[in-house]
């Protein structure tokens, strides 16, 4: 797993005052520093890379719109992935995508490794693509850019106890998806 990691908070808080100062150029240095993290997310959720692109700049475009309300007791880029979540649940509804992930690691090897790889990541975005985007949200801000259940909570505006539960039933359905498997939980399969 990629871990991101994200400059530290008082950075963000004066980039946030020098753009609502008037220096737009700083809320630049902020998209140049969440970009790639805040489109990987979007890929994740949306499973289309046009999608991902147009949601990651409608996101950073609101944000722009109203930095003015963001509060500065939260991190920056908690508030930042909620606003793009909500741009994927816009994008999303109602929608499967067309085409597969690009832009993935390939794999070291042969070309069949390359294309079993290409095979696994496409079978893991179509499984991703069927959980409810309240399990889906959980597991791509974990496993995809590496965020902490409390950084997650924050992100998402939900309890952290909520964050590990919907992260324990996304895990079990993703095996059920992938791999048909179910962990018991009654006493007598034990």
């Amino acid at each position: 797993m990629r871990r991101v990691y994200l400059l530290s908070d008082p950075d963000d808080l004066a980039l946030v005052r020098q753009t609502l100062a008037g220096q737009s150029e700083a809320f630049g240095s902020l998209v140049s520093r969440y970009q790639k993290v805040m489109y990987t997310v979007a890929l994740r959720m949306l499973g289309n890379p046009a999608d991902a692109q147009d949601a990651t700049q409608d996101a950073f475009v609101k944000a722009y719109q109203n930095l003015a309300s963001f509060n500065s007791s939260h991190r920056f880029y908690s508030w930042m992935y909620r606003i793009l979540v909500n741009e994927c649940l816009n994008v999303g509804r109602d929608r499967r995508p067309e085409d597969g992930l690009d832009g993935d690691e390939e794999a070291d090897g042969t070309p069949f490794d390359t294309a079993l790889a290409s095979e696994r990541r496409e079978q893991i975005q179509l499984a991703l693509l069927r959980l409810t985007p309240e399990y889906r949200m959980v597991v791509v801000l974990r496993h995809f850019a590496g965020q902490s259940y409390g950084e997650i909570a924050e992100a998402l505006s939900i309890p952290e106890k909520t964050v590990k539960s919907r992260l324990f039933s996304a895990r079990q359905r993703l095996g059920e998806l992938l791999l048909g498997w179910k962990e018991s939980t009654k006493e007598e399969d034990l």
